[in-house]
């Protein structure tokens, strides 16, 4: 895996591969997308809800949370919780629920909430409207991590704004003492 660091608000982060490996304009207007194996994997679980992806994607992120020097200091894996909040499959809380399983810790998708649906920024490619479509869509519960080291989890990393917003929330309102980012993957050209 070509892990690559991520960097933002947090104290660290990491990119477990890139999403895709090339992507051509079709002259029939589709796109034939090559991804990487993570990419694939996640493509396959995200887009056509082929679950058997789930506990691989889950054991490759927590093989690399393993080998983290943050390991042992972490109090919680925190989801990103999702752009509309009213489907039945929550991808990113269901991924780091079966992380936080495999590696012993606690995944709670009732800490770092959303205030209200927001536009799914696949779709919103610039920066300054995707900041703001952000601000204010967050809320941290409780304090309950206050002081503590938690993982801050996405499947994706494009523009970082998600990963940001979440960050600041956990500090100024979870009182966190450090938080640190994993996604499973990232875009080739961060916007």
């Amino acid at each position: 895996m070509p892990v690559r660091q991520i960097h933002g608000k947090w104290r660290a982060g990491w990119s477990l591969d890139f999403h895709t490996i090339s992507s051509h304009l079709l002259a029939n207007g589709s796109f034939d997308t090559k991804r990487t194996e993570i990419g694939e994997m996640l493509y396959r679980l995200k887009y056509n809800c082929d679950g058997s992806q789930l506990k691989p994607l889950a054991q490759l992120a927590a093989d690399f949370i393993k080998t983290r020097f943050i390991y042992p200091s972490l109090a919680a894996i925190v989801p990103i919780p999702a752009s509309i909040t009213k489907r039945d499959f929550q991808l990113v809380p269901e991924l780091a629920a079966a992380i936080g399983q495999l590696i012993n810790l606690r995944s709670p998708s009732d800490y770092l909430c959303k205030t209200r649906d927001t536009a799914p920024l696949k779709n919103i490619v610039d920066v300054q409207t995707r900041k703001r479509e952000l601000a204010g869509s967050f809320e941290v519960r409780d304090a309950r991590f206050e002081n503590r080291w938690v993982l801050l989890f996405d499947d994706l990393f494009r523009s970082g704004e998600t990963l940001s917003e979440a960050t600041t929330m956990l500090h100024d309102q979870g009182k966190v003492g450090r938080v640190y980012v994993l996604t499973l993957t990232r875009t080739r050209v961060k916007i």
